[in-house]
């Protein structure tokens, strides 16, 4: 069992955050809706710029880092459902000017955001869950020498709505990632350009985490499914099977159905043992009251694998005025140097750190 001290660095109600350089004194620092926190001790708080309040959400459903405009300084990708705006914020490279703020695209309710290299060109492509719009990635356009020039080319790749949940997962072992939506996968063409993608409706996984994984959970050498139920009660992993004729199905087996709420999961391996753990936890109130298990506790959770048994092992667990979930879009990076990776987790509940001491003592000797 690992041993995390946690801290509290902020009671700001932003749901996601992310760590990088901001500054660029070679030191990470951390990143979450208004503000960044400067390390290595995340006490001083720098604003970035104003995030519309919207009830009781924030107009900030991602926070990840991207030089946009090429000038050396990783700026902001970021959007949400209220606004339908796909948006960069630039970072000005200095403490006292706010980040400026600008439209990439206006492509309907954004869930969250994910992004992966589809392409091969090293800088990762865009994907923002539309669940009410069909499923697009934004490529950064770069100049000749390969610095943003803060433009980006959008790809739609399907014709139907997306749905809610999104993943990247070779589903058919061709060497080339697929995108998973809640009813079915996006086949990639040899040219991720080409379009529309073949769509495969071979399930239906409810109001799905985002990301769904793939992971061979059972090691049968065939990819599985990890979802968790990001506005209900539920996570479970999706085993692929091939039938005598060769056609693929699959089999839904419970991982844990205590907590509601899974919206984001993340698979590390926070032990240094080369085995992978499934990370996640409860988004408090994702839904506001709406969701069932609103109130209940929140929690943020780590699970062995083994084979598909997923042992659960309890990183903090509580009332929402204690405890922390995993919010909308939460971060895994080693802030301490100690080697093992530290998680900092957003949320209607506050911003956590959860600093990984490593096994305890029991394990140890």
């Amino acid at each position: 069992m690992l041993l995390f001290k946690k801290r509290l660095i902020s009671d700001s109600k932003y749901e996601a955050c992310s760590v990088f350089d901001v500054n660029g004194d070679g030191i990470p620092d951390i990143v979450s809706g208004s503000f960044w926190y400067e390390g290595p001790d995340y006490t001083r708080r720098h604003q970035i710029c104003d995030v519309a309040e919207i009830g009781e959400y924030h107009d900030d459903f991602c926070d990840y880092p991207m030089d946009v405009d090429g000038d050396g300084l990783p700026d902001l990708i970021t959007g949400s459902w209220f606004t339908e705006s796909l948006r960069w914020r630039r970072n000005p490279g200095n403490t006292t000017e706010e980040w400026t703020t600008t439209d990439i695209d206006h492509c309907g309710p954004i869930e969250t955001i994910r992004f992966y290299d589809i392409d091969g060109c090293g800088v990762p492509e865009i994907f923002p869950n539309t669940p009410t719009q069909p499923q697009a990635f934004y490529k950064l356009v770069r100049d000749a020498d390969g610095r943003g020039t803060g433009q980006f080319r959008k790809t739609t790749i399907s014709t139907e709505a997306s749905g809610h949940g999104m993943g990247f997962v070779d589903i058919n072992g061709d060497g080339r990632m697929d995108i998973v939506l809640s009813e079915g996968w996006l086949e990639q063409p040899e040219d991720p350009y080409q379009k529309p993608w073949t769509f495969h409706p071979e399930w239906s996984l409810g109001s799905a985490s985002v990301p769904i994984i793939g992971h061979d959970v059972n090691g049968d050498g065939l990819v599985d499914l990890i979802v968790g139920q990001a506005h209900g009660y539920g996570l479970h992993w999706y085993e692929q099977r091939t039938s005598d004729d060769g056609s693929r199905y699959w089999i839904r087996h419970l991982i844990d159905d205590s907590g509601s709420q899974f919206h984001d999961l993340q698979l590390v391996d926070l032990d240094l043992d080369g085995e992978l753990e499934l990370i996640t936890g409860k988004r408090y109130r994702a839904h506001n009251d709406g969701d069932p298990g609103a109130h209940d506790p929140v929690g943020l959770y780590y699970y062995r694998i083994n084979g598909g048994q997923f042992d659960k092992i309890i990183i903090d667990f509580g009332p929402a005025e204690e405890a922390s979930g995993t919010g909308i879009y939460f971060w895994i990076h080693d802030l301490t140097g100690n080697g093992y990776p530290d998680i900092i987790a957003p949320g209607k509940e506050g911003l956590y750190l959860f600093e990984n001491m490593g096994p305890t003592k029991e394990q140890t000797t």
